[in-house]
């Protein structure tokens, strides 16, 4: 009888960055509003796995409610209570601005409630960077993570707004240590012509990181997705670049094309799609009540693994 031969388990990207991040020491998260057991289990199991510090922020006798009701210990969490989801909403971002944290975590709250709140020009956190959110994606099959930029909040952004998507995408690649990445603006074609606005704005974003508008990684586009992503497909079309066939972020005409592509990934490719925002005063880990307990758990890996090389590059620099 012949033996059969087993082969190695390749290791999740999620897992190597859950190990990561949890070298660092565990940032102090504003959860808002985390009244259901997903977002509720979601936050404890992070903490438990040391990535995060959780601050919980919403009605306090709902909260000790979920967790009763579904097992859930809730430690030393600290509970700050507040009557409803808009008043967790406010609460939480007033205390990233007093300092009280290092990342703002959603809850079960409407993605809207809560970005409302951030966006606020008063009382808000914004910075002088356009706000925009990063998938990081876990496809089966692909050797590296991918990130896939803007599918979630920035609907028809202009070129200038695109700069800023790419720059926060960017760094975010580079501060949690996976090098300098290779960057595709994606269009329908790989040509630049002036029936799809797309390619000419690719095109000046790449003009705009080799003039040193956007600093930190390798740009290339117009690019369609089958020649950013496999090499042989580059190698048809005779596309000749450091990045073609190879890129590790995927920057998307809009959030239409970015949302299909994101979910495309997810639902076809069975894809793990985790997600952060990015362009305010700290890392936002947007998570779905849809999201496996892994993704919940790679968002938050990502945003801890981020704001603990900010924190150390901060130190450095006093």
């Amino acid at each position: 009888m012949s033996e059969v031969t087993e082969l190695p388990i390749e290791q999740s990207k999620y897992d190597l960055l859950i190990a990561t991040a949890r070298d660092e020491t565990p940032a102090v998260t504003i959860v808002a509003h985390p009244c259901d057991e997903t977002s509720l289990r979601g936050a404890l199991e992070a903490a438990q796995m040391g990535l995060i510090a959780p601050v919980l922020v919403g009605p306090e006798a709902k909260i000790r409610s979920v967790a009763a009701e579904h097992g859930l210990d809730l430690g030393r969490c600290e509970i700050v209570d507040a009557p409803h989801s808009h008043a967790a909403a406010a609460k939480a971002v007033a205390m990233i601005r007093e300092g009280r944290g290092e990342l703002l975590m959603k809850g079960s709250l409407h993605t809207d409630e809560l970005m409302k709140e951030v966006a606020a020009s008063a009382t808000g956190l914004r910075t002088d960077r356009r706000i925009s959110h990063v998938f990081i994606m876990d496809v089966p099959g692909h050797s590296e993570t991918l990130f896939i930029t803007d599918a979630a909040i920035n609907i028809f952004p202009d070129l200038e707004a695109k700069r800023d998507i790419v720059q926060n995408a960017i760094d975010l690649w580079v501060t949690i240590g996976l090098g300098e990445p290779r960057v595709a603006i994606l269009s329908a074609v790989e040509t630049v012509t002036t029936k799809i606005p797309s390619t000419i704005e690719a095109a000046a974003l790449c003009k705009m990181a080799e003039r040193g508008q956007i600093t930190g990684g390798l740009l290339d586009g117009p690019l369609a997705f089958d020649n950013a992503i496999d090499p042989e497909a580059a190698r048809i079309k005779g596309i000749t670049s450091p990045v073609a066939g190879r890129a590790q972020i995927l920057v998307v005409p809009d959030l239409e094309a970015g949302n299909m592509l994101a979910k495309n990934l997810t639902f076809l490719s069975h894809a793990d799609a985790a997600g952060i925002v990015l362009g305010v005063r700290v890392p936002i880990v947007l998570t779905s009540r849809a999201d496996s307990v892994r993704t919940r758990l790679a968002s938050c890996a990502v945003a801890a693994l981020y704001a603990a090389r900010r924190r150390t590059s901060q130190v450095a620099a006093v």
